[in-house]
């Protein structure tokens, strides 16, 4: 499982980032805590949404794109191998 933290948060920020995303906290009118932008690599997240509900946002996303994992860093190798084994107990 994820911890739904700030520490969390910020590496989610450095995944979606090294896959070539860029996230944007701003206020909006959508519902859920995060939509991307009409299939660009933009991501709006709401940033009045609490830091878990962030989290739990970005993960579902990640579920729906693609991921290069040799993209990702050294460090957020293991990161994300955790979200993908937490991926198929849901």
């Amino acid at each position: 499982m994820i911890a739904l933290t700030q520490s969390s948060l910020d590496k989610l920020e450095i995944l979606f980032k090294e896959q070539g995303y860029r996230l944007r906290f701003e206020k909006g009118s959508f519902r859920t805590g995060a939509c991307m932008l009409q299939n660009s690599k933009v991501i709006v997240v709401n940033k009045f949404s609490s830091v878990d509900m962030k989290v739990q946002s970005l993960l579902q996303l990640l579920q729906t794109i693609p991921i290069e994992e040799s993209l990702l860093s050294d460090k957020l190798k293991p990161f994300f191998q955790q979200i993908k084994k937490t991926k198929l107990t849901v």
